[in-house]
């Protein structure tokens, strides 16, 4: 069965249209994890007053309370789908692991030949895993190292690009009620594409992620029911830029393509705030700046948490409400926590 390079290329907008942040390689693993990293703007990079995923920052992992299992779920617009799951567990008294997965897909694709006929339904699926470790250097600092695999499967024909990515995080406690983290993203990851055996105008292409730089600063108030958290990211894009010119060879004139290497660079912020209404119920709130364009590309986000003892185990229901800026759709996210 045959497909015009239209067609793939729809596969790929599609895809790279999950989210109005959806600029770059990889830009599903950076929509968060669960409900309440959504919920809160994602800004919980230095947040050590409330259990938070290792996702946000390794050095978190150290932090646990306990052992647990997190697993969401996100109703999308637009034929997507969006899962999570992860597990994580302290060591000792100084150290903790984690271990995630991200799932994304866009479904119902509409496929057609070479003569604009339907032929079939076509889906994209993109997977990042993650294993987190990290370790108490002191009684107010803690580091954490992850490392990701991500994995993208675009178009039958097509195999599927593969890369490995590593996050370096820390978190500082300033004082009792104030701390700092600096997380690096996405180092070494990339994906690599061979499309040439898909017909004429196939090449090998290389789409690198985003290296991303993230300082927070979390604070806790009011007899610590309040969390304050705000963050800022730097994020730094190598990208090839192509141009043709006509130069003369003799007395030929022939045209030639030159390539540039070019790092583009831009600024996000986000906030969040999580009041704890009581020990077992706790609402919150965000906004997230996911463009270049402060006004037109903003998320904001709401949800909650409820806690309850199921026998000896406690159990956490959260809940979180987000929309897309450009986007245009909605996200509800639910997590389920269980502590063993």
């Amino acid at each position: 069965m045959k497909y015009t390079k239209r067609y793939i290329a729809l596969i790929v907008l599609f895809l790279v249209g999950f989210q109005a942040q959806a600029q770059y390689a990889g830009s599903f693993s950076r929509i968060g994890f669960g409900a309440r990293g959504i919920s809160m703007g994602n800004a919980l990079a230095a947040d050590i007053f409330q259990e938070t995923s290792p996702y946000y920052n390794p050095a978190h992992t150290p932090l646990a309370s306990g052992q647990h299992l997190e697993a969401s779920v996100a109703a999308l617009s637009f034929d997507r789908s969006l899962q999570f799951l992860q597990v994580g567990a302290p060591l000792q008294q100084r150290a903790g692991f984690s271990i995630g997965l991200i799932h994304s897909s866009v479904s119902n694709i509409d496929g057609r030949d070479n003569s604009g006929f339907h032929t079939s339904d076509l889906s994209v699926d993109e997977y990042a895993g993650f294993l987190a470790f990290g370790l108490k250097l002191s009684g107010r600092i803690s580091a954490g190292i992850n490392l990701q695999m991500f994995r993208t499967d675009l178009y039958e024909g097509l195999t599927p690009a593969r890369s490995v990515g590593i996050d370096l995080g820390l978190i500082g406690r300033i004082t009792k009620n104030w701390a700092v983290g600096i997380v690096l993203d996405d180092l070494l990851a990339r994906y690599s594409w061979d499309s040439s055996d898909l017909g004429s105008g196939g090449r090998s292409t290389t789409d690198n992620f985003p290296r991303r730089i993230r300082l927070g600063v979390t604070t806790q108030q009011l007899k610590s029911t309040l969390i304050l958290s705000a963050e800022i990211e730097s994020r730094f894009t190598s990208v090839k830029s192509f141009t043709r010119e006509t130069r003369l060879f003799g007395d030929s004139p022939a045209e030639v393509v030159n390539e540039t290497n070019l790092v583009l660079g831009e600024s996000r912020f986000r906030f969040g705030a999580e009041y704890l209404m009581m020990e077992q119920v706790a609402f919150r709130a965000g906004v997230e700046q996911l463009g270049s364009a402060m006004l037109d590309s903003v998320r904001p986000s709401a949800g909650f948490r409820v806690d309850q003892m199921v026998g000896e185990l406690r159990l956490r229901l959260e809940y979180a409400f987000a929309l897309e800026a450009q986007a245009g759709g909605k996200i509800h996210l639910a997590s389920l926590k269980l502590y063993l």
